[in-house]
């Protein structure tokens, strides 16, 4: 196995994870939320966009694309590489999401006032359909990411 390999591996292993971490709140997470008040949505959601920037959230999320890209350099002129530029490339467009939508989305929501009756349901409402939803298509671009690195594994 070599250096490159190795590579591979590692850039698999952390888009998996990725994949995985938007899975669990496409069917488990936002499920839950939904369940709940308005209140309890607002304050659950606000702790876990606290609570997720952390190091390893940085290294699993920052690490996949670093990673692939790494990997594919490696590759060039081998058979991999299609392979692991098709990774980068729908983990580019996971990242896309999460910067163009999820994001603003979570730092709208952290200026809703949980003092406010008044302005939990509004802010939920703002914030619920439109963050489920593309967690849902970023989970898909996140899988498609780790299905192309796996398949470069496999060569």
């Amino acid at each position: 196995m070599t250096g490159a390999d190795l590579v591979v591996i590692a850039a698999t292993v952390a888009t998996g994870l990725m994949a995985g971490l938007f899975f669990a709140f496409t069917i488990a997470v936002m499920p839950a939320l939904a369940a709940g008040d308005d209140h309890t949505f607002v304050h659950a959601m606000r702790r876990i966009n606290v609570a997720i920037l952390n190091g390893w959230f940085a290294l699993a999320f920052g690490g996949s694309a670093v990673l692939t890209a790494a990997a594919a350099l490696l590759h060039i002129g081998e058979p991999e590489l299609p392979w692991l530029v098709g990774a980068f490339a729908a983990y580019g467009a996971t990242l896309a999401i999460t910067f163009a939508v999820n994001v603003p989305l979570n730092n709208e929501l952290d200026k809703t006032d949980e003092g406010s009756a008044a302005a939990l349901g509004p802010a939920r409402r703002r914030f619920e359909r439109g963050w489920v939803w593309w967690n849902a298509v970023r989970t898909l671009t996140n899988l498609v990411a780790f299905c192309l690195a796996a398949g470069a594994l496999a060569l």
